[in-house]
């Protein structure tokens, strides 16, 4: 591999902001801030959604019908 072509490969904190919840792992992101978890300072990435509010993996996963489109689908595929 040639020298000085690939990106720092480092631990990040990535941080569900929905629900207060984050991690840590190594990641190659580049972020602007920074966080301090038990004495040792993370490079920070917040993100909107993870395995921790995610509805599919929370269990509140809900089928939202706009306008019959579910009952639309059943009928039409439903009996094949």
């Amino acid at each position: 591999m040639r020298a000085d072509i690939h990106p720092e490969y480092r631990e990040v904190v990535f941080q569900d902001t929905a629900a207060g919840w984050s991690f840590i792992t190594r990641s190659t992101i580049e972020t602007k801030e920074t966080t301090t978890i038990d004495g040792v300072e993370y490079p920070l990435k917040r993100i909107e959604i993870s395995a921790a509010s995610h509805p599919y993996y929370t269990g509140q996963m809900k089928i939202v019908d706009t306008a019959g489109r579910v009952d639309r689908y059943k009928r039409r595929y439903g009996a094949k």
